[in-house]
């Protein structure tokens, strides 16, 4: 039931910040679980996967960020998720095909219909 649930509301938050999604010039992903997440095209592509639903089907999306940044990385979104605290981090992220880059990533706490969600935006450093 909760499943079933969470995956309405990520649909929902999903059609809420469709412009967000279109139009930033960032790759952004919105996230509630591993297994109840969305992203744009940009997030998608910049990671190597061939579609959103690629991306949103990844049971492990912790892959997605090289071993050593891992621990610094979660530690930034749970100042998000737990503390409600806007937060950055720098990390090396891992395309699918496990090429490597440094990317800012910012996130940012909301919620909706009494879940915590952190919304994602990530720009690869130059």
């Amino acid at each position: 039931m909760a499943h079933d649930q969470h995956a309405h509301l990520v649909h929902e938050v999903g059609t809420m910040l469709e412009p967000i999604l279109s139009k930033s010039p960032q790759g952004v992903y919105i996230y509630l679980d591993d297994a109840h997440k969305t992203c744009n095209k940009k997030y998608a592509q910049m990671m190597g996967y061939k579609s959103v639903k690629e991306w949103v089907d990844n049971e492990y999306p912790l892959d997605d960020v090289d071993e050593k940044d891992q621990q610094k990385g979660i530690k930034a979104y749970m100042n998000a998720a737990e503390k409600l605290q806007a937060s950055s981090t720098t990390a090396t992220l891992v395309k699918q095909n496990k090429r490597k880059f440094k990317a800012e990533i910012i996130m940012v706490p909301f919620t909706y219909k009494k879940e915590v969600f952190v919304l994602h935006f990530v720009t690869p450093k130059k």
